[in-house]
């Protein structure tokens, strides 16, 4: 049986679970969709928050960054565990005691102000907007190479399955969805990492196995092997980093603040009955997000490793079946530039002749290395897991924002609860359409694309957050000039710099302020939000009373109150 029935079959179960749980644990009230009815356990909610936080970008795309950027790459393991940490510790329980729905609910009524709760909604739906594009590509990547569809009608058919148990379960089927799709995606990065590092260096264990010594007998270390491949063909050592050091700062601070500002996140503290269940939930999320981001590394070494050795100057004609089909979606490319008919694959753009896609390398990875049909079929399932559990989060993100924030606070507040279901549920709906088009014209690579949505959260979120919880004197006026400028300068810098909207040709990295690259301007603009709601704080009037009483209250760590409207 080959991959591709393998990966019909494994597929094919994995969604039909995702189906039938959402099906068993429809949503029938707006507390159901939006906060799970506010009962779930810990131990569901941590497993639930590990697979919404492990998106496409880290089962896909950071070993895949990793494996070209070596130490570089290690940035997107830096920020986004240690951006974990903070939400953790800094904001999830003070979260919770507040009791809200949502991100722009907290924000609407720590700042006492409409105004306040709409740049809310617009800056949640611009993070999640872009955020969600990372994981739909994601998911027509996976279909086009294992099913055998183009990138458009892959994207397509994750839009139809992401809807039907998003729609239908909200908030409570997605929760319990998720419980599943983190067994999936778990079981189906460590399977393929376990036996590359057995096959490779004899070690069981990938996070020490790519440390280790290669089983040929040679007693050369893996990484040592790396270094000398990587530096034959022209690229720098794999262990040594070319960033400067203020991008590398840059970077891993936007995606920590962006980490701990991220609303689809931050909504899962939402869902537990207490204060110390969302400490306890955000503890086992920790624990269950390691097994993956202490692997990705070993993955990268091995993928890197295999494709050299299989690839460089080799004979185009004695390609495996796996270079050929990736090659049909236009992921992996060789133009023949001195028609030898050998892959010249090295450093001088001149000269190389292969252009791989960073998103490929987990992907490929089992088939490089010869592995089993079913393991590559596992990974395919586990990509797909990743990819659908973090846009279904996004999507209610989006759809609350709308229905309960825009609509339920704002356009029509006596708005029964049936109608603001329907209303959640058609917003879905739209939230998914336009999230297809961005998964169909993403504005690059699944990580890259993840990364500016982390930027925009640590531009526009988090100060407001942080002085929300901490800060009793910060007001209306501080925090809504706080959010519009971090969240322009992020837009504008991105846009410009990343998707060259103002030039004819994209500016080049010298061109960057400071020396900062957009996945790292996110924190600049943190800094000017958090500027400018100081700044203005000062010249305007204090909070009322009781508004520096509800965050006098946050921060007594003890009992909490139900979600309510």
């Amino acid at each position: 049986m080959g991959v591709q029935n393998w990966t019909y079959i494994l597929v094919g179960i994995t969604f039909s679970i995702y189906i039938g749980i959402a099906i068993w644990t429809r949503a029938g009230s707006t507390k159901e969709f939006y906060v799970a009815g506010g009962g779930v356990s810990p131990l569901a909610n941590g497993m639930a928050t590990a697979a919404d936080w492990m998106s496409a970008a880290s089962f896909i795309s950071m070993a895949g960054i990793i494996s070209f950027a070596g130490y570089d790459g290690a940035v997107y393991l830096m920020g986004w565990t240690g951006g974990y940490v903070l939400l953790a510790l800094l904001l999830a329980p003070y979260l919770r005691k507040f009791g809200k729905f949502t991100v722009p609910d907290f924000i609407g009524d720590r700042y006492y102000s409409n105004t306040a709760r709409f740049v809310g909604v617009i800056c949640a739906l611009l993070v999640s907007f872009t955020y969600v594009a990372g994981q739909m590509r994601g998911v027509g990547l996976v279909f086009s190479r294992f099913l055998e569809v183009d990138i458009n009608t892959g994207v397509i058919i994750g839009m139809i399955i992401v809807l039907f148990y998003a729609v239908l379960g909200g908030m409570k089927g997605i929760t319990y969805t998720q419980v599943a799709q983190y067994c999936v995606l778990i079981f189906a990065f460590m399977v393929p990492a376990i036996f590359i590092s057995i096959q490779m260096t004899g070690n069981p264990i990938p996070q020490i196995g790519f440390g280790d010594t290669l089983n040929d007998g040679s007693g050369i270390y893996l990484l040592d092997k790396l270094d000398g491949l990587s530096t034959d063909l022209g690229f720098d050592e794999y262990t040594e980093g070319s960033k400067s050091l203020i991008d590398v700062f840059a970077i891993t601070l936007a995606l920590m603040v962006g980490t701990a500002g991220l609303p689809h996140v931050i909504v899962r503290f939402f869902t537990v009955k207490r204060v110390k269940d969302a400490r306890k939930s955000a503890g086992i999320a920790l624990l269950l997000i390691a097994v993956l981001y202490t692997t990705a590394p070993a993955v990268s070494v091995f993928a890197r490793t295999n494709l050299i050795e299989t690839v460089s100057n080799k004979s185009y004609a004695t390609m495996p079946e796996w270079f050929k089909k990736w090659e049909t979606t236009g992921l992996i490319t060789f133009d023949d530039k001195n028609n030898d008919g050998t892959i010249q694959y090295v450093a001088d753009i001149s000269k190389n002749e292969l252009v791989v896609d960073n998103d490929i390398m987990v992907l490929a990875n089992p088939e490089i290395a010869n592995l089993p049909d079913w393991v590559i079929a596992l990974v395919a399932a586990g990509a797909l897991a990743a990819a659908l559990s973090t846009a279904a989060g996004l999507l209610l993100v989006i759809s609350s924002s709308v229905s309960h924030d825009l609509i339920k606070k704002m356009v029509k507040k006596d708005i029964s609860e049936n109608g603001e279901l329907i209303a959640a549920r058609l917003s879905a709906v739209i939230a998914v359409v336009v999230a297809g088009y961005f998964g169909i014209n993403p504005p690059g690579f699944v990580a890259a694309t993840v990364a500016l949505a982390f930027g925009l959260a640590a531009a526009s979120f988090f100060p407001a957050i942080i002085l929300g919880i901490f800060y009793k004197r910060m007001n209306k006026e501080g925090a809504i000039a706080g959010m519009v400028v971090g969240i322009t300068a992020m837009l504008l810098y991105m846009v410009k710099y990343r998707l060259g909207w103002f030039d004819d040709t994209l500016p080049n990295e010298s061109e960057w302020w400071f020396g900062i690259s957009p996945e790292g301007f996110g924190s600049v603009a943190m800094i000017l939000n958090f500027l400018v709601s100081v700044i203005v704080m000062k010249f305007t009037p204090v909070p009322p009373e009781d508004v520096q009483e509800i965050v006098e209250n946050i921060r007594i760590p003890s009992g909490a109150g139900k979600a309510t409207h």
